[in-house]
């Protein structure tokens, strides 16, 4: 259930007017090469992509216990750097979330524990700990549909603490390493053109400004700073996919330098580099965007200026790093509905000039509201062929004409139209998340065959319109009541069953990707 996907047309920039450019003295933009890429679901226990080998680095943080009181009652914790339990006080414990994927579409089987440190632990939920000894040890999971899977620490000896937890899932062993990708996430995604990273960098929101502050590849977990740039870059070079950076919205400049150069050092270059300034910072359901407001205010500039005077410096910070833009894929963001934003962004000290791509998110509309074209109350009536007439006769043809409309932006400009984010839209907002019977519709459109001819129509509209690469939004993750957003519903799935992965994925293989796509 990833809340900020919830896109309330409220929290956007109010539409301003589009102005006609002037000449602008930059070449037309290059022809367009239409491609796809992907959105990785953001890293938590209750995330159901399972992209790394060791449970651990998706599980929660430790939960102070205290004998006999209630949940969550226990003493401040004592942790080290990376988040390991330095000591615990006489009669506490600490338990940590391994999995609370909903379903529990997670492997049954043996895992293989690792650790260092000396202590008292034990597995409960759908796991069972049958044996330990020199920092090795085994668990059963017999039944992870009845339940999540914990960690649980009794007692750590302070001299020598319980630290450096591996939980390996049935298929991996002491050979493998830390930060392991599982080979299906790979061959999952191999062949795609584009990761973007927003939501494993846990953009939305960051509260990080210095390079000191960045999560580390010893991190006891990825899920609460999210994943370190190191494993990331990793990620690009094993499948040799372009990478797409979100840079914090309060990251000063030694930390965007420093994100640079370690993009320098170690990434294949061969690869492209796509750096955009935070995530839709137009959006004042987030934080970045509220920073943004008072810093423009401060400067009595409008939003469209600020996002393009923030894009511009991280930039420039990058190119000098890197000698120059060759590498680099420049990107302006904007909202798909708002061509008054864009102008302001592209147009502001001359913005166009120095990026690459101007990237919107044109979802295929469709959020049920307590009042208006969707209302909640007619809209739960329906019966899932009228849900998708609707996606298919209004969202659709809007979706491709803001397309039209965001490529004629980027035309006079000359640059590439990219989708940051993109595909259906069927959600409730504005309190409809908690009606039952309009999920429960939106779920069963999502899994519909005909949502696969939608998609196949909605890529053909950006191609049509002259799109490059568009980002799907998103790889795997569990429907709920704030959005049925990914291509998949667990990595458990079988594919072949999922409209929208196969719509998408032959999509990809006609333009020539290489990508996974089942028989």
């Amino acid at each position: 259930m990833d809340i900020g996907r919830r896109r309330l047309l409220q929290s956007a920039v109010p539409a301003l007017a589009a102005g006609v450019a002037p000449g602008t003295g930059r070449a037309s933009a290059p022809a367009a090469r239409p491609r796809l890429g992907i959105n990785l679901s953001g890293v938590a226990d209750w995330n159901s992509e399972l992209p790394f080998a060791d449970m651990v680095r998706m599980s929660r943080e430790w939960v102070s216990q205290r004998d006999g009181a209630g949940w969550g009652k226990g003493p401040p914790l004592a942790v080290d750097e990376a988040g390991w339990l330095k000591a615990l006080e006489p009669g506490c414990h600490a338990d940590s979330a391994l999995s609370t994927i909903e379903g529990g579409h997670y492997p049954a089987g043996t895992y293989r524990v690792f650790y260092d440190g000396k202590g008292e632990f034990e597995f409960w939920g759908t796991g069972r700990l049958v044996s330990h000894r020199g920092g090795v040890g085994t668990v059963e999971v017999a039944t992870p549909r009845s339940g999540p899977l914990w960690l649980r620490v009794r007692r750590t000896d302070p001299a020598d603490p319980l630290r450096n937890f591996r939980v390996l899932r049935p298929g991996f062993d002491a050979k493998t390493p830390p930060n392991a990708f599982d080979p299906a996430f790979l061959e999952r995604w191999r062949g795609v053109d584009c990761l973007r990273f927003m939501d494993w960098q846990y953009t939305n929101n960051s509260v990080q400004q210095r390079w000191a502050e960045r999560p580390l590849p010893t991190d006891a977990r990825f899920t609460t700073k999210g994943v370190a740039l190191e494993v990331m870059i990793d990620l690009a070079n094993r499948i040799g996919v372009a990478p797409w950076f979100c840079m914090p919205h309060r990251a000063d400049d030694e930390y965007v330098t420093g994100f640079a150069r370690l993009v320098n050092q170690r990434l294949d270059p061969a690869l492209k580099i796509y750096v955009e300034y935070s995530n839709e910072v137009w959006n004042f359901m987030f934080s970045q965007t509220r920073f943004l407001r008072d810093e423009a205010q401060a400067a009595r500039i409008t939003q469209g200026e600020a996002i393009a005077r923030r894009s511009l410096r991280v930039f420039r910070l990058w190119e000098q790093v890197f000698g120059g833009p060759q590498r680099l894929v420049r990107v302006l963001p904007s909202q798909a509905a708002n061509l008054g934003l864009s102008e302001q962004i592209v147009r502001h000290q001359d913005a166009y000039r120095h990026a690459d791509v101007l990237a919107i998110a044109p979802y295929l509309p469709g959020n049920i509201e307590p009042t208006g074209d969707l209302q909640a109350s007619r809209v739960e009536r329906w019966s899932v062929e009228q849900l998708l007439d609707h996606l298919e006769s209004r969202s659709l043809p809007a979706a491709i004409a803001s397309m039209k409309a965001q490529k004629a932006v980027a035309d006079r400009y000359g640059l590439k139209l990219v989708a940051y984010e993109g595909g259906q839209h069927l959600v409730g907002v504005l309190g409809v998340e908690n009606n039952e019977a309009v999920t429960r519709l939106l779920h069963e459109a999502n899994a519909h065959p005909r949502m696969g001819g939608i998609y196949e129509r909605y890529f053909e509209g950006w191609e049509q319109a002259g799109g490059d690469l568009h980002c799907h939004f998103n790889s795997v993750a569990g429907w709920g009541k704030w959005g049925s957003w990914g291509l998949l519903r667990n990595t458990l799935e079988d594919p072949r069953k999922s409209p929208k992965f196969m719509a998408t994925m032959r999509w990809a293989r006609k333009l020539g990707q290489k990508v996974n796509l089942p028989g």
